[in-house]
């Protein structure tokens, strides 16, 4: 294998035919400005490429499940590794599906359970021991020489708590040769005539011997016969005298010598909610019942498992109590547990308690302390499923082979970065490459190799403007080439606003915020402000910013005075709040026909304009004409989608560009009204920039145009398709889709970090952009982990101490400089040093 793999003329997207080499087995970081081609270098290009070609060493048979792949863009790859991508993808929406499930650590705890867990009779609560014969005369004898009794009376219970005269039973018994029986707890010879009622429950216990404690043989047979009589139950009586009667019940089943509960054999599958044989009857192992899947199950109170699975313990706790502890907490259990292992249970089961404690260190390692292995997967954010992901692979020891990661920073505080890092270099030492997508600062200075892509976004981008050892890029200083090298060296940075909005402004109450980790927490929230919510991972900002204030104050604003509010006790001052909106880095649109000038709502005033055109007016084309949406004007073969899916059986489908219209969307008359020599395909087709000179003096649409521009999207085109937009551009089109409608003032916008996947050069357009909805008198709250971003807020509220149970209280509050203070902040320690 070669010690590089060597890209040729790569063209995936917006890259400019670019060729670069990148060592095996090194840490090699991908960066540049959003947009600038990072994603197509990394998983479009060298994974998609690793991946292709592992499909097609398959057979066709197995190939038609995984899809085909089209070849990447590029001329040739020489030296690639097999790969595995680890993206931002959300796990699974299967409700079946918990971060036990996903770490494989639950299916070793069911093992461990049903290996060494002890039994309990769920009604009772008494211990069921299934014993063997020889483990039954231990037990007698080891009693009797603790009582110094030298005789023991074997009793075998035949009938328990039923009704009938059982004459033939006791004379069956008299036959056998045996003399005495102790019938509801009196002794009786079965030589004289023993007349019970008929209609009263009975016990009978049949006296099967009095043996001597020391001749075992005698005793060994006794017990035998008992339990063959009594199917697996017998009584040790010890009934001298001087002290109080006592007897042993003991069983050689899984049931309870107490009320006769049978329990079922243990096994791995008793312990799995995912299987009939484990899964609680009332809600089928969801653990919440109902269609809206809210509402607990009373059954099982939402542990998923029937009664049996709880009933088995290990160190007194049962599996539902385990699987609902934080990850720090479960592994300190295990790690006690296994130091204090007896031998026994170690032959047993020591491989599956080290492989328990190995997993739940790999998940310390990537910063989810405070996860709980019975966290449902859908809940996990895209950071957080990321590093599961990552936790998994370090567990699996694979080596040669290729990891391409997107930006596993997200999420994570500066505090985590650190450990994630030298997880990052223990898949490296381990003889894998590993490529990351990245802009945080700590990940950038720590890696072996860099490459920057740029200079700027889209059309701009997508060249290599800086290549080599990391510490040789940075020692160059490739200045005014780069834009990543300027700002790591410190040559540009982004400012410390010189004044804070201070004046006092409404505010917005939370009393007795409790959804998740919080605890029962009070906050001000100021309005016409840039409010920052941060802490540690796990800490409770996203309870805080989406259960509590997103959840009931949009539910406020739709139904006044009718609402209940949930997981909080009052809101005051919603009165000064209009409107609340998320804007999350979803997708703008599942579909390709969906694109920047539709979602912006910019095409509806370039349809006017091309109907308004003279030549439109010549033929009576109306705004509808210019719509590809819509039937007379599009291209009727592909329906104004501009490329036609193809069902290719075994191979997947495949979309093939119109043949018709050419992936113009349009017919041939629609096309033939022009502008300045362009149609409106052509206009679909210009760039952002290209199009605000194109309309120049048409202020209807040079306006909104100017506003994708302002957050830094001049190099989209007007008609790309919101598939290939990345997540920071899809948030930054709906900031800009708010900014260009008539705003309003008092608006509330929520932002869940809104710097994922956006660089210093990118942050600094983006700050621009959420101080101008403040000046318009707005209000933007954002959760952030990112410093610069951070010491650029108005006012900010610092969760903590810790992530999970040791989390939601509210640490610091004030200005940047109030929490670089606060000696109790993990933030302001770190924020300390970028004030400076």
């Amino acid at each position: 294998m070669n010690d590089k793999i060597i890209i040729k003329g790569a063209r995936v997207h917006n890259l400019k035919n670019i060729s670069l080499e990148i060592p095996h087995n090194k840490l090699t970081v991908i960066t540049g400005v959003s947009g600038s081609g990072k994603s197509s270098l990394a998983f479009d290009t060298i994974f998609a490429e690793g991946q292709r070609r592992y499909i097609e060493s398959l057979s066709p048979y197995a190939r038609q499940f995984l899809g085909q792949m089209k070849p990447a863009d590029v001329d040739e790859i020489i030296g690639l590794a097999p790969s595995i991508s680890i993206d931002q993808k959300s796990l699974s929406h299967n409700p079946r599906s918990t971060v036990g499930t996903l770490t494989e650590i639950y299916d070793y705890l069911r093992v461990l359970y049903a290996r060494l867990g002890e039994v309990h009779c769920p009604l009772c609560g008494s211990k069921i021991q299934k014993l063997t014969v020889d483990e039954i005369t231990d037990i007698i004898s080891g009693e009797a020489k603790e009582r110094k009794e030298g005789f023991v009376n074997i009793l075998a219970p035949v009938v328990r708590g039923r009704k009938g005269e059982y004459y033939q039973l006791l004379y069956d018994y008299l036959s056998l040769g045996y003399g005495e029986a102790r019938i509801d707890g009196k002794m009786h010879n079965l030589h004289q005539k023993i007349k019970l009622s008929r209609y009263q429950k009975h016990d009978i216990d049949i006296v099967v011997d009095k043996a001597m404690v020391s001749d075992q043989s005698r005793l060994f047979e006794a017990v035998e016969n008992a339990l063959d009589y009594a199917q697996g139950v017998v009584i040790a009586w010890f009934n001298t005298g001087h002290r109080q009667a006592q007897e042993l019940l003991l069983s050689a089943n899984w049931t309870c010598p107490n009320d006769n509960f049978s329990f079922p054999e243990l096994e791995p599958r008793l312990f799995s909610f995912n299987s009939p044989h484990g899964a609680c009857e009332s809600c089928n192992g969801l653990g919440l019942i109902g269609w809206d899947k809210d509402e607990q199950c009373s059954a099982c109170q939402g542990q998923r498992l029937r009664p049996e699975a709880l009933a088995v313990k290990i160190q007194k706790k049962d599996i539902g109590q385990i699987v609902s502890w934080p990850i720090d907490k479960l592994h300190k259990f295990f790690q006690d547990y296994f130091d204090n292992m007896p031998q026994k249970d170690r032959a047993v089961a020591e491989p599956v308690v080290i492989e328990i404690i190995s997993r739940l260190e790999f998940l310390l390692k990537v910063g989810l302390n405070y996860l709980t292995l019975d966290r449902r997967s859908h809940t996990l954010s895209g950071g957080e499923a990321q590093r599961i992901r990552l936790s998994s692979q370090i567990g699996s020891h694979l080596s040669r082979t290729l990891y391409v990661l997107d930006e596993p920073t997200i999420g994570l505080h500066e505090r985590d970065t650190a450990r994630l890092i030298e997880t990052l270099k223990s898949l490296r030492d381990k003889g894998n490459t590993v490529v990351v997508v990245e802009h945080d600062e700590q990940t950038i200075m720590e890696s072996d190799y860099l490459v920057d892509l740029g200079p700027l976004a889209g059309v701009h981008g997508g060249e290599i403007v800086a290549i080599g050892p990391t510490s040789e890029v940075l020692n160059i200083k490739n200045k005014g080439q780069s834009l990543t090298v300027d700002y790591l060296v410190g040559d540009k940075r982004i400012s410390v606003p010189s004044r804070r909005r201070e004046k006092t402004t409404e505010k917005l109450k939370l009393i007795g915020a409790r959804a998740n980790n919080l605890k029962n927490l009070q906050v001000e929230i100021p309005l016409r402000k840039l409010v920052g919510i941060t802490g540690v991972s796990g800490s409770g900002k996203s309870s805080l910013l989406y259960d509590v204030l997103y959840k009931n104050l949009s539910a406020i604003k739709a139904r006044p005075g009718k609402y209940k509010l949930q997981d909080v006790t009052r809101i005051e001052g919603s009165e000064y709040v209009a409107k609340v909106v998320v804007i999350d880095q979803a997708p703008i649109g599942r579909t390709p026909r969906s694109n920047p000038a539709t979602y912006t709502g910019i095409f509806t005033p370039i349809r006017d304009f091309f109907a308004l055109l003279p030549e439109s007016r010549e033929r009576g084309y109306s705004l509808s004409r210019f719509s590809f949406n819509r039937s007379g004007g599009r291209c009727d073969a592909c329906e104004g989608a501009g490329y036609k899916l193809i069902e290719m059986h075994f191979l997947p489908a495949v979309f093939v560009e119109c043949d018709v219209c050419r992936g113009k969307r349009y017919n041939r008359e629609t096309l033939q009204v022009k502008h300045k020599g362009k149609n409106i395909a052509d206009v679909l087709n210009l760039t952002i920039d290209e199009a605000v000179k194109y309309f120049d003096g048409n202020w209807r649409i040079t306006d909104k145009l100017k506003v994708l521009q302002e957050v830094g999207l001049g190099y989209l085109k007007l008609g790309q398709s919101a598939t290939t937009l990345s997540g920071g551009e899809a948030q930054r089109i709906k900031l800009a889709r708010e900014l260009t409608h008539t705003l309003g003032k008092r608006g509330i916008y929520l932002l869940d970090e809104p710097t994922v996947g956006l660089h210093y050069h990118d942050i600094e357009m983006l700050l621009h952009v959420l101080n101008k909805l403040v000046e318009r008198g707005n209000t933007v709250v954002v959760i952030e982990h990112n410093l610069h971003m951070i010491k650029s807020m108005d006012y900010v509220l610092d969760l903590g101490p810790e992530g999970g149970e040791a989390g939601g209280t509210l640490v610091a509050k004030g200005t940047p400089e109030d929490i670089a203070d606060n000696e109790k902040s993990v933030t302001g320690k770190y924020l300390a040093k970028q004030l400076k």
